[in-house]
């Protein structure tokens, strides 16, 4: 059985977050609006399932496109956002919710070196985690503000590496394009996928084929998962939450 990894790399929505009444939410009423059409969930999913929507903001204009709608991208992104985060801080943006547990968070970042790589820009990001308080626990973090090449290029799995081995790494995610970011930076991958839910029946034998090592039902059950492996040689473990190194 491989080592526990030394460096444990998360995706954002849908792993540490759930963004369904935020990202979702807001995807589905921009379409909406601009196409005067009724969307689903399922239809989201089955966008969310191609290479090269993790973007949410490039995924609406692509939507709306399909549906006839002649709108310019910045359009579609403009309204996105005035929807994302409302007026007086009560968009869509409110009604996310931290899914990882803050003991958990804490006894994870004894176990290893945390790190995040998202799709987020850098102020999405910021709002979640200082509202949430668990930036700390963070010692890297990648935006797709900080790569010149957004997911599903490795670029930004890359930069957190830094060089180091790639096979005591292990990135967490919950779509297609992490799982082939991790496949092309030739770090072990693990999915979550909520049970019975549309994300799951859409998305987990995809995942499975692209290399996931698991699929977890809840970002909760990857603490359990991990010590079920040895951990990796000469490691020890640490009182507190590492020292905080944003990359940007």
């Amino acid at each position: 059985m491989p080592p526990r990894p030394s460096l444990i790399i998360f995706d954002v929505d849908g792993v540490l977050v759930d963004t369904r009444e935020s990202f979702q939410r807001t995807t589905l009423e921009t379409v909406r609006l601009f196409t005067g059409k009724r969307v689903t969930r399922t239809e989201l999913h089955r966008w969310k399932n191609r290479p090269g929507f993790n973007d949410d903001w490039k995924l609406s204009h692509a939507w709306v496109r399909s549906l006839g709608g002649n709108f310019e991208y910045e359009e579609v992104k403009r309204k996105f956002v005035e929807l994302y985060w409302g007026k007086n801080g009560r968009g869509n943006a409110s009604r996310e919710k931290w899914l990882l547990p803050g003991a958990t968070l804490r006894r994870l970042a004894k176990m290893a070196e945390l790190a995040i790589f998202t799709g987020r820009i850098r102020r999405e990001l910021d709002y979640t985690l200082d509202r949430w308080k668990a930036r700390e626990y963070f010692q890297q973090i990648v935006t797709v503000e900080d790569v010149e090449h957004p997911k599903p290029n490795p670029e930004g799995l890359l930069k957190i590496l830094a060089g180091r081995d790639r096979a005591r790494a292990l990135y967490v995610g919950d779509n297609v394009d992490d799982a082939l970011a991790a496949r092309s930076a030739r770090i072990p991958f693990v999915g979550v996928l909520r049970r019975q839910s549309e994300e799951r029946r859409q998305r987990g034998t995809r995942l499975r084929k692209l290399g996931a090592r698991a699929i977890l039902g809840e970002i909760s059950e990857l603490e359990k998962w991990l010590a079920r492996r040895p951990p990796p040689a000469g490691s020890t473990s640490t009182s507190g939450p590492p020292a905080h190194r944003t990359i940007w």
